[in-house]
């Protein structure tokens, strides 16, 4: 059924944020998507907790290990996989092999098809008569898919754990073992990600007023704080570097669905530094913290620099270096995206940018299709 406690959720497991979406629900089983081909049909007793996400109470290797069925098996209830509502998962989304490509080239109306069942799934519409160009609605009334996570819920999680950090009674856990474990699988290849930076404004002032023991707790909280908005939009954190973050969002299975999730992940992190952090450091007459973020998408080459598995993996690529320039020509609590993400965002999230231009001794990268400067633009209040 494409309806029920558990259809088109995301799906994470004990060590991994994202596994994949809920596409079909039986009686006793969840039929889970995940990227490029990958499918598990996981029963319903592994289910350990069930709030905007789903939690299946073992790894992600064990998921794959009991539960992974190939993609173009019939469902559990005997169906063929294609009564799955192509509408709400598109094409582009499933593997598709040679034989498909072939066809695909030689079909128009599939393909404009194919692209239509792509823009109803990121904005939620299931009827398909909506797309990002050319819909019969006026875009601005279309629908945008559900969020991945409940903002107020972040919000409210952030503050609790705040207070009990500030008094002494919460220790942060910030591992990164989930993207290495995520990255390592795609060493020495390229993979298409959405690249964001997060810098926190003003943290060198804090460092000279503020005692050690509270600068090194506000920190900690920031970066704790940043990296779970993150994993709760399906992304991973790369790295730290100094008071900044550097995360990712896998695109290789729909971009425009990561181009999304990224910029929602942006306004909620803004909202939990407001919203969250905020409050609470003013009662403790601590200085408030303000982020800027930037967001580019692109490939990616993943480089490990040892030979073990136990060597740090990091991300190589334009778009890193574009994500970190364009990150520190942002305002305080602005977010900058370049015209790539742009152009591809739901019509909802675009009309809240505005295009901004800087002289060429700013900014002067140059986009390697077109040869032109490439346009940013950036949070409108």
């Amino acid at each position: 059924m494409t309806t029920g406690k558990y259809f088109n959720r995301g799906v994470m497991a004990l060590d991994s944020p994202y596994i994949g979406h809920v596409v079909r629900e039986t009686f006793d089983k969840i039929v889970v998507f995940g990227e490029g081909n990958d499918r598990y049909d996981v029963p319903k007793s592994e289910i350990q907790t069930t709030g905007t996400n789903v939690l299946i109470g073992l790894s992600r290797y064990q998921i794959a290990n009991k539960y992974k069925v190939d993609r173009n098996a019939p469902l559990p209830t005997g169906e063929p996989v294609d009564k799955i509502n192509d509408d709400a998962y598109p094409e582009s989304y499933h593997y598709k092999g040679s034989k498909e490509e072939k066809q695909e080239e030689k079909n128009d109306i599939k393909n404009n098809n194919t692209a239509k069942s792509i823009t109803n799934m990121v904005i939620g519409n299931n009827r398909g008569d909506n797309s990002y160009y050319g819909n019969t609605m006026p875009s601005s009334t279309a629908p945008i898919a559900p969020l991945v996570v409940d903002t107020k819920t972040l919000v409210a999680q952030t503050q609790d754990r705040m207070w009990k950090a500030l008094k002494g009674r919460y220790l942060y856990d910030s591992s990164l073992k989930d993207s290495q474990d995520f990255l390592f699988n795609h060493v020495n290849s390229k993979v298409s990600l959405v690249i964001m930076y997060v810098d926190l404004v003003g943290s060198t002032k804090m460092s000279m007023t503020l005692p050690v023991d509270s600068m090194v707790t506000i920190i900690r909280a920031f970066t704790y704080e940043m990296t779970s908005t993150v994993r709760s939009y399906g992304g991973y954190v790369l790295k730290y570097v100094g008071d900044a973050i550097i995360a990712f969002f896998p695109a290789s299975y729909n971009k425009l669905l990561a181009c999304d999730k990224a910029v929602q992940c942006a306004n909620s992190m803004i909202s939990v530094i407001k919203n969250g952090i905020n409050p609470i450091l003013k009662q403790y007459d601590y200085p408030e913290l303000h982020i800027k973020i930037g967001i580019d998408e692109g490939d990616n080459v993943i480089l490990q620099y040892g030979h073990d598995k136990s060597s740090l993996i990091d991300i190589l690529g334009y778009s890193m270096s574009i994500t970190a320039k364009l990150t520190s020509l942002t305002n305080p609590n602005k977010i900058t995206i370049d015209e790539d993400v742009y152009d591809i965002l739901h019509p909802e999230f675009k009309s809240k940018f505005i295009e901004i231009q800087y002289n060429n001794e700013k900014w002067k990268y140059i986009d390697k299709h077109t040869g032109r400067i490439y346009k940013l633009y950036t949070l409108n209040d």
